[in-house]
């Protein structure tokens, strides 16, 4: 069996955990599978970098980048000693190295004030490019042949939006070039690959933004065409709601690629819509396991017939957004204003979320991200100036809600069951919107009614229980 396995921040974030990742890689090369390794950077280091590089800009003095080099060498050689000693003196070298370019790098942006998409993305790619050679070498030192690339090395082509970047169906054929000869040679190798790096055409270094690792782990395994992705994690899978709000919350077995994309829309820590659709159309199954915990048999996610029936798999929400009313009797049989709105907050870069339209045509409302909301606010002030519109108001103490599940699809009686149980709880709805796709329906509540709707959804629907317990 062909089987990409990807590990995140917290699966590779020191030697304990590096070496739990090599003894199931072992565990499964030994079993005869062909193995392609993607790694993430270890916890916490890409964002240090980010922050570190972006501070640069406005500070006066070169002591931040001395403090973020002491602490990856620091962190770094220290994983590299405990995952594999006999390896430490060769790859240390690598692994120095690259910390001093890095260090050049960020003595660069200090002294230009300037730090270009391009540049940020080459800084911000570090945190893979250091942790692959220490995965490489624990690999090596449990016997198994091995090579490190990056991101480019492997074939990943990208657009050119740095820090977003997407693939190009033409890096398919570069990943199966590059990569099969590895797997499928007289001496084949598992190749240990940088997540959420790729490159353009010329070599110019991408990052894919969100869940990135995810994505290169859905890029190569659809260009290879494996049997199956592998997504270790922290957790034994993907969660019918987070479980800081909802103490029995419970893993669910086995999800729909459109249902994984809708909670990942929605604010729910799992694969990240866009990481999972180069798997989708391959139709590939991805397993979301723990590290920790390798038995747990995980969350499926696959385009096949599920066991599980229920209407609702599960209920997520997003704290930190706000509601944008654009609202007045004007607005009622007016052509372009809609596209007004739009077109104006597609201009200030702003994302929208959800939409809400009254029968009347007398408003429009929106969801966008808090952070976003004066921007959407002033991007909007041109259609009270020009008669089109009688107000915009902002309202930052709101939440947004999602129910989801593939089973409501043609289902009678969700929405009023879910808006019926939110009701005799006293949760008043501001907003409802529902999807094409008929697999969500998502509402807006006030800020501090978001947790117990959350909580009243998942016993109304019996989320804690396994499909077999609820007769």
């Amino acid at each position: 069996m062909r089987r990409v396995m990807k590990f995140g921040g917290t699966s590779v974030a020191n030697a304990d955990v590096v070496c739990e990742a090599a003894k199931i890689i072992k565990q499964y090369h030994d079993a005869g599978d062909e193995l392609i390794v993607v790694v993430s950077a270890q916890r916490g280091v890409t964002d240090a970098i980010m922050n570190t590089a972006s501070e640069l800009l406005t500070r006066y003095e070169e002591k931040g980048i001395s403090e973020l080099l002491a602490d990856l060498s620091t962190s770094h050689l220290t994983a590299l000693q405990g995952a594999a000693p006999s390896y430490y003196d060769e790859v240390s070298i690598v692994i120095q190295r690259r910390i001093e370019n890095l260090g050049n790098f960020l003595r660069a942006i200090y002294h230009l004030k300037e730090l270009t998409p391009r540049s940020f993305d080459y800084v911000s790619s570090f945190g893979e490019r250091l942790n692959v050679p220490i995965v490489h070498a624990c690999l090596r030192e449990m016997g198994l042949a091995s090579a490190a690339l990056d991101g480019c090395e492997a074939g990943v082509l990208t657009t050119r939006s740095h820090g977003d970047a997407m693939a190009l169906p033409a890096g398919e054929q570069r990943i199966r070039d590059r990569i099969l000869p590895l797997i499928t040679g007289s001496d084949p190798l598992i190749p240990v690959i940088t997540g959420f790096m790729g490159c353009t055409d010329e070599g110019i270094v991408t990052t894919l933004g969100r869940s990135g690792s995810d994505y290169t782990a859905s890029i190569i395994g659809a260009a290879l065409d494996v049997d199956e992705i592998w997504i270790w994690t922290d957790v034994d899978g993907i969660m019918t709601t987070d479980p800081r709000l909802v103490s029995d919350a419970r893993v669910i077995d086995e999800l729909s690629y459109i249902e994984v994309m809708e909670l990942s829309y929605f604010g729910a820590k799992v694969m990240h819509s866009r990481s999972i659709e180069p798997a989708m159309q391959k139709s590939i199954p991805v397993f979301v396991k723990n590290t920790f915990n390798p038995d747990a048999p995980g969350t499926l996610i696959s385009a096949g017939k599920h066991d599980d029936t229920r209407v609702v798999k599960a209920i997520t929400y997003i704290e930190k957004v706000a509601t944008v009313t654009v609202a007045g009797a004007q607005m009622i049989g007016r052509p372009g204003v809609a596209n007004f709105i739009f077109s104006s907050l597609a201009e200030a870069q702003i994302n929208v979320m959800m939409i809400s339209q009254a029968s009347s045509e007398a408003n429009i409302t929106l969801v966008i991200d808090e952070g976003q909301a004066e921007r959407a606010r002033e991007s909007l002030m041109p259609l009270i100036r020009q008669c089109m519109v009688r107000e915009v108001v902002v309202d930052c103490d709101v939440c947004a809600v999602a129910v989801v599940g593939s089973g409501m699809n043609g289902a009678l009686g969700t929405a009023g069951r879910t808006f019926s149980a939110l009701g005799n709880a006293g949760i008043n709805v501001m907003m409802i919107s529902q999807g094409s796709s008929e697999v969500n329906i998502s509402f807006v509540v006030q800020g501090d009614q978001g947790a117990r709707a959350v909580h009243v959804l998942h016993d109304e629907f019996r989320l804690s229980y396994a499909e077999h317990e609820m007769s």
